[in-house]
């Protein structure tokens, strides 16, 4: 079983745009990022599902167009939001599955999966990263990370 965790891309700030919609550097980011990681690890999500926040639906719209996935808003991938609600619903209907959302739930959440532990940090997310997990034999393991 395969999920991937994304961050949304660089965002502006409050001040200048109070819904954050992606920067220009960031859109592009996010496709550069998408991009290499479908040529390189094939990177193949069956549906996309992103937080209410814009920043996050554009990056999630970014990677449907590029991948031809199903894009949709999900609950419970909002900043603050307790990871404990997507670590249960990715093992039973996570297989393919791409939630695109913030830190630190995205961090928290990789933490809980790979060590059982939502305060132990266990992969990086810069703005618009990738994470990739696996789960085989009732474990996770993160598998790959865009950009390293």
């Amino acid at each position: 079983m395969r999920a991937y965790l994304v961050r949304h891309g660089e965002a502006k700030r409050e001040d200048v745009d109070p819904e954050r919609h992606l920067t220009d550097r960031g859109a592009e980011e996010v496709r550069r990022i998408a991009a290499a990681a479908v040529d390189n690890l094939s990177v193949r999500p069956t549906r996309i599902l992103h937080s209410s926040k814009a920043r996050a639906r554009q990056t999630a719209e970014i990677w449907g167009q590029l991948v031809g996935a199903y894009v949709s808003e999900a609950d419970s991938l909002s900043p603050n939001d307790d990871p404990a609600i997507w670590a249960a619903r990715l093992e039973t209907d996570g297989d393919g599955v791409m939630l695109v959302g913030h830190l630190p739930h995205l961090e928290r959440l990789a933490g809980l999966l790979v060590t059982g532990d939502a305060d132990r940090p266990v992969a990086g997310f810069p703005a618009g990263g990738l994470v990739c997990l696996e789960r085989s034999e009732g474990s996770w393991e993160v598998t790959a990370r865009r950009p390293r």
